[in-house]
C-alpha cells in the first residue's frame, strides 16, 4: 500500500492542501474545526510528513547537537534520552557528542557553525568554559547552555536552583538528628560554580539550624565519580574527631562510592552514617541501601532546552537570553531512613 500523501489527507478531510500543510507544519492559524478534521485524517491514513524535504526547504538539516562532558555518567545518559525524546516530538534528530570536560574541546564545539557542522543548533553542558570563551563565539547557530552557570551570558541557560536543592538535602539530614554532616564534591575553582552553589546550600542549611559549619568536613573532589566518593569518604572516616554521622554528596556516583567505603569499614548506612546523593539516577533506586537523592526534573530540563533552541532557530522569540529554571525534589529512600 502506497504511503499517504498530503493530497490524500486533504481529500479525506475535505480541505485544501495548503490547510493540511498549515496544520502539519504549524505555519499559520487554522480553525479548531478544520484542525480536528485534518488531524483525524492524518491518524486514519497514517500520514507522515517528509521531514527531510521540509528541513531542506528552510535551509536546515533537522539535526540538533547535544554535547555533554561524559556519556558514561548516568545523569548525562538519562538527560540525553530526555532530550532525544523531546526533540523527536518536533521532528528533530539529536546528534550526541562528549567533551570529557576538556576546555579545548568545549571551545572547539561552540565555535563551529551549524552550516559547516550539519546541525541546526547546539545544547551544551559545559565543565570548563568561561564567560570569555562564550564572548569570543562568532557562530550564528543558536546555543543553549545546561548545567554550569555562567553569569551574564549572551546565551539561554537551563538550570535548577542548586542552592535550594543542596539546602533541602542538608536540612533533611539535620531534621533526622544528625549532628556532624559532611559534604563531598566542593570544587573551589573558577569553573566549579555548580559545586560551589551546592556548598552554599549546605552552609545555609546549617545557618538555618543555627549550627556552625566545620570546614574540615567539606571535602573537595576534582570529578564526581565513584572513586572520588570512596576516597573522600575514607578521608572522612580517618577524621581526627571521628567519622561524621551523615554525608551529603554532590552527585549519586559520589554517594554510591561513599557507601562502599562506609560498608567496607564495618559501619552501617544509615544507622551509623546517613548518605544523600544528587541527580536521582536509576541505579540509586536499586542500590542497597536504596539512595536518598535530590531529583532534578530531567524531562523539564530537556524540554526547556529543546523548545528554547527551536524558538531561537525559527525566530519565534526575540526575548533576551534568559535563565530558565527546572524544578527539583528530594526522594527519600533507605540511605537516610531506617528500613
Amino acid at each position: 500500500m502506497a504511503a499517504a500523501r498530503l493530497r490524500d489527507v486533504a481529500e479525506r478531510a475535505g480541505v485544501s492542501i495548503r490547510t493540511v500543510s498549515n496544520v502539519v507544519n504549524g505555519y499559520a492559524p487554522v480553525s479548531d474545526q478544520k484542525r480536528e478534521r485534518v488531524e483525524a485524517a492524518v491518524a486514519e491514513l497514517g500520514y507522515r510528513p517528509n521531514l527531510m524535504a521540509r528541513n531542506l526547504k528552510h535551509g536546515r538539516s533537522g539535526l540538533i547537537a547535544l554535547v555533554v562532558p561524559e556519556l558514561d555518567v548516568p545523569y548525562f545518559a538519562e538527560l540525553a534520552r530526555a532530550v532525544v525524546t523531546t526533540a523527536r516530538e518536533f521532528g528533530y534528530t539529536v546528534v550526541v557528542d562528549q567533551t570529557d570536560g576538556e576546555p579545548d574541546r568545549e571551545r572547539e564545539l561552540i565555535m563551529r557553525d551549524g552550516s559547516a557542522a550539519m546541525f541546526d543548533g547546539v545544547i551544551l553542558s559545559p565543565l570548563a568554559l568561561s564567560q570569555t570563551d562564550l564572548a569570543q563565539r562568532d557562530a550564528t547557530s543558536p546555543l543553549v547552555l545546561l548545567g554550569e552557570r555562567i553569569a551574564d551570558s549572551e546565551y539561554d541557560h537551563v538550570t535548577i536552583d542548586n542552592i535550594s536543592a543542596a539546602r533541602l538535602a542538608t536540612s533533611h539530614l539535620i531534621a533526622l538528628g544528625r549532628t556532624r554532616i559532611a559534604a563531598i564534591g566542593d570544587q573551589p575553582y573558577e569553573t566549579g560554580e555548580t559545586a560551589q552553589l551546592r556548598t552554599r546550600g549546605y552552609e545555609l542549611a546549617h545557618e538555618d539550624a543555627a549550627r556552625p559549619v566545620d570546614s574540615s568536613l567539606v571535602i573537595p573532589t576534582h570529578r564526581f565519580h565513584f572513586s572520588d566518593g570512596a576516597e573522600a569518604t575514607e578521608q572522612l572516616l580517618a577524621h581526627p574527631d571521628g567519622p561524621p554521622d551523615a554525608i551529603f554528596c554532590y552527585n549519586d556516583l559520589l554517594a554510591i562510592g561513599a557507601i562502599r567505603s562506609i560498608l567496607a569499614a564495618g559501619l552501617r548506612v544509615p544507622e551509623d552514617i546517613a548518605v544523600v546523593g544528587f541527580d536521582n539516577i536509576e541505579a540509586g533506586k536499586y542500590h542497597t541501601p536504596s539512595l536518598t537523592t535530590v531529583s532534578p526534573d530531567k524531562p523539564a530540563i530537556a524540554r526547556l532546552a529543546v523548545e528554547r533552541l527551536l524558538a531561537r532557530l525559527s525566530g519565534d522569540t526575540d526575548e533576551a537570553p534568559a535563565e530558565l529554571w527546572a524544578g527539583h525534589e528530594l526522594i527519600v529512600r533507605e540511605s537516610t531512613t531506617a528500613r
